[in-house]
């Protein structure tokens, strides 16, 4: 009976398994690698295609941005749905939505104050902005700006991410878990500055799970999950709404 039950386990352990898996056997051997073969380059080559055609995903970063803090953490698919929040580099905290073709933000005084207005407004000038916007949502004119374009364009995203990769001098390290998943570690180092990349070891979907870059102008760490995951997003109420290009003609 007790070898019976070592069998069962050890079976079990296979079904569980079996996706990506070869030559599983009773005895304490580990999950076969998936990248076994191939060269850091080219996990990073897999990685960033499995990536770039993923439909949705949720991107939870936390960097500097021209010397200051910046963190985000939104879901983006690629029927234009968005719905997020991130912290300004000078301040305060906003939500964004993106759904329809129309794009919308909501930041709290903090946010309108350090963000409000044209480059080099007045202080009134952006405290107006923070008493018109308080607690409500701003809807962007369309093409309003590039960062906000990319912020809700999955598209946009992912061609960034593919000219942004490095895909030639990657190391592959010690495997290592993001959030409970197992990982192939893969790190390049480039004038003091370090890029270290975590794949999911997934033969089927290898996705990139997280970036961390240290040292350098720009260091951060992004973590992505939920892949292929629908973002459901409702656009907020008209009486909510501030129609900044609406503003705008009026005003001229």
């Amino acid at each position: 009976m007790r070898a019976n039950r070592k069998l069962w386990a050890a079976a079990t352990v296979c079904v569980a398994v079996v996706a990506g898996v070869t030559g599983c056997s009773t005895g304490d051997d580990k999950a076969a690698d998936p990248f076994a073969g191939l060269t850091a380059d080219a996990i990073a080559d897999k990685a960033v295609d499995t990536t770039k055609a993923a439909t949705a995903f949720r991107m939870n970063g936390a960097g500097k941005t021209d010397g200051e803090e910046m963190t985000v953490d939104f879901a983006v698919d690629d029927k234009g749905n968005c719905k997020g929040t991130m912290q300004a580099p000078k301040g305060g905290k906003a939500e964004m939505l993106a759904t329809g073709g129309n794009s919308y933000m909501k930041g709290d005084d903090a946010f309108w104050k350090s963000s409000g207005g044209e480059e080099g407004a007045s202080s009134d000038e952006s405290d107006s902005m923070s008493a018109l916007l308080k607690g409500r949502w701003m809807k962007m004119p369309a093409g309003a700006g590039e960062d906000e374009d990319n912020f809700c364009d999955l598209k946009k995203i992912v061609k960034d991410m593919d000219e942004e990769t490095p895909r030639k001098g990657l190391t592959r390290e010690a495997d290592a878990d993001v959030d409970g998943k197992p990982a192939a570690v893969l790190t390049k180092k480039d004038k003091g500055e370090s890029t270290t990349f975590y794949v999911a070891k997934d033969s089927a979907k290898p996705y990139i799970l997280r970036v961390v870059t240290t040292g350098g102008d720009d260091p951060g760490t992004v973590t992505l999950s939920e892949f292929d995951k629908p973002v459901t997003v409702t656009a907020p109420p008209k009486g909510d709404v501030v129609d900044m290009e609406e503003l705008m003609k009026g005003a001229s």
